[in-house]
């Protein structure tokens, strides 16, 4: 999966990868010359005292020099390029992957884990395309140019080379044999760590209201732990390869200082060449280091893109139809026919057998015990999840054909726990339909009973929101996300239990609003009070995910049970 993703990605930036191979090429030949000038210096230059040599083989030295100092620029530029393009490119593709699920796969994956994926992740193949692409040539260049330089300069001592790279290999080879296991099992440990501070962050209102501060603390501080202690293992065996590859180095050069003293003292080799043969090992080794240190990444990177993959690689259940319905002939027609849904995995249906139909501008509502399915049923309205069976029409159209934009462009939808976005009141009420005037801002605040309040704000609509709407109250949050589906100008509202956070006064105000200056559009409204849907056209009654009735307040009160115990739990038995 490693090398699919990083060739897909980076062969779009196929010039400036040629770049970085041409230059460093050229640092890499500069690199492997300079040992022969600097023995020619000694050899021809020093042991004649001929000056004139050595300024001039100096001068080219310099100039040798400066070149591979400016072709290393331009590779590492032309490798940052293309590394950060690559990790903009993956980062892009996951958002937008993402954005493509259903709630299935976000729950699948997890939101912390989502998040990891487009951001850790993603930088691990960053920092590898990037570090790749820089000792792409380089490292093996200076390894195998510099075995051959080496056995020109002295054929005798290379023996200390065929002896002292496989070494390094080996010992390279073990210790990242054990680090590929720990850096997988980092990143599940560094999606704990997200998933809690996650959980804390969004659920601090909870958290203090149940005072469960130490308790959660504890908790983080055990997933904090858990990922320190294998960083730590991870570190161990960092600090354990470098000093073993610097003893190789090491004992390599003392080697050939030793047995190339032997050798300048027999007459066999000069000093100028010994010098070179000690560069060129040097060379040899730091090459092997540098394939070392790619290889350290590599593991890592791996893990990366396997998570990576499998988020690209998810087919949404929320396939779009290949002759998508892009017109819905009747607006705000709602139709659920012989409707059932089935959770992945579970051995029974949420909801089974639901049928019903919303004229335009009519008001359906759904109660029901908890458990019952009501916010499974509506979330197929919209097409949230697919049904198992059955099918459900919106504007008279499968919403399973039908264009996904234009089937969400005609609902708006409230749901259960409102979200509002970190920006003003105004962004958020433009989120459905940015060239909103303020007029039909106010207008959308009136009739969700929220404009009094916005205009209490020192800003009014530009009133500062926190991200979830977390500095102003629950009711006020509902208001907003009210307001915010009436600027949209859907053709079908829905309501998840959105009045709760409403007193009785408000929520009658709110309803008749809604029902006055919204008449021709179509309201689906699940309710947890009665009162909230007496005047409704028709009420669905669910138990246990099954309708246990259907027909206005009067018909249900004389025909359904369960209807009438709701009623009486609530109203009493007058009602």
């Amino acid at each position: 999966m490693l090398g699919k993703l990083l060739f897909r990605y980076l062969w779009r930036y196929k010039w400036l990868l040629a770049g970085v191979l041409v230059f460093q090429f050229a640092a890499a030949l500069a690199a492997l010359y300079l040992p022969s000038l600097n023995a020619d210096i000694i050899d021809k230059g020093v042991a004649n005292g001929d000056t004139a040599f050595i300024v001039r083989t100096g001068l080219v030295m310099l100039a040798v020099s400066l070149g591979q100092i400016v072709a290393s620029i331009i590779a590492t530029a032309c490798a940052a390029r293309s590394a950060m393009a690559t990790g903009r490119d993956i980062r892009r593709d996951v958002f937008e992957k993402v954005s493509s699920f259903s709630e299935r796969e976000v729950s699948q994956f997890g939101a912390g884990s989502l998040i990891t994926r487009n951001t850790n992740d993603v930088q691990q193949l960053q920092m590898l395309a990037m570090m790749g692409a820089t000792m792409l040539v380089q490292a093996p260049m200076l390894a195998i140019g510099g075995v051959i330089m080496a056995v020109r300069q002295d054929v005798g001592l290379s023996w200390i080379i065929g002896v002292s790279v496989p070494v390094l290999l080996v010992l390279a080879g073990l210790i990242i044999s054990r680090m590929v296991p720990l850096f997988r099992t980092y990143q599940s440990k560094l999606d704990a760590v997200n998933r809690v501070m996650r959980e804390q962050l969004t659920g601090v209102r909870v958290v203090r209201a149940f005072v469960r501060e130490r308790i959660e603390e504890e908790r983080f501080r055990g997933a904090n732990d858990d990922i320190m202690l294998v960083g730590r293992r991870v570190g161990s065996l960092f600090v354990l390869m470098f000093p073993l590859i610097m003893l190789v180095l090491n004992v390599t050069i003392v080697a050939v200082v030793w047995f190339g003293g032997v050798e300048v003292n027999e007459g066999r080799v000069e000093i100028g060449t010994l010098f070179a043969f000690m560069q060129y090992v040097g060379q040899i080794l730091g090459g092997v280091m540098m394939a070392a240190f790619m290889t350290i990444m590599i593991p890592r990177a791996a893990v990366s893109a396997d998570r990576i993959g499998e988020v690209l690689g998810v087919t949404s259940s929320l396939q779009r139809p290949d002759a998508a319905v892009a017109e819905l002939p009747t607006p705000g027609e709602v139709v659920l026919d012989d409707v059932s849904f089935t959770y992945p995995g579970a051995d029974e249906p949420v909801i089974q057998g639901i049928g019903f139909h919303a004229a335009p501008g009519e008001t359906v509502a759904i109660v029901g015990s908890t458990g019952a399915g009501k916010t499974t049923l509506i979330n197929l309205i919209p097409r949230l999840f697919d049904v198992t069976d059955g099918s459900v029409r919106v504007g008279g159209v499968d919403v399973r054909e039908a264009d996904l934009e234009a089937l969400w462009a005609g609902i708006g939808l409230v749901p259960q726990r409102p979200f509002l976005f970190n920006g003003t009141i105004a962004s958020n009420l433009r989120f459905g339909r940015e060239d909103a005037t303020d007029d039909e801002l106010w207008e959308a605040l009136a009739i969700a009973q929220a404009a009094d309040f916005v205009r209490e704000k020192p800003h009014g609509l530009d009133e500062p929101i926190a991200q979830g709407g977390t500095n102003v109250s629950g009711g006020q949050r509902q208001r907003l996300a009210i307001a915010r589906a009436i600027v949209s100008r859907p053709d079908v509202l829905i309501f998840d239990d959105s009045f709760s956070a409403l007193d009785l006064t408000t929520d009658a105000r709110l309803r008749q609003a809604l029902w006055r200056e919204l008449p021709g559009v179509t309201k689906i409204v699940v309710a947890q009070r009665v009162s909230t849907i007496t005047d409704a056209d028709r009420i669905v009654v669910l138990e246990g995910g099954r309708m246990a009735g259907l027909g206005t307040h009067d018909e249900l009160l004389a025909s359904s049970a369960t209807y009438r115990e709701i009623v009486d739990s609530q109203l009493g038995a007058k009602a």
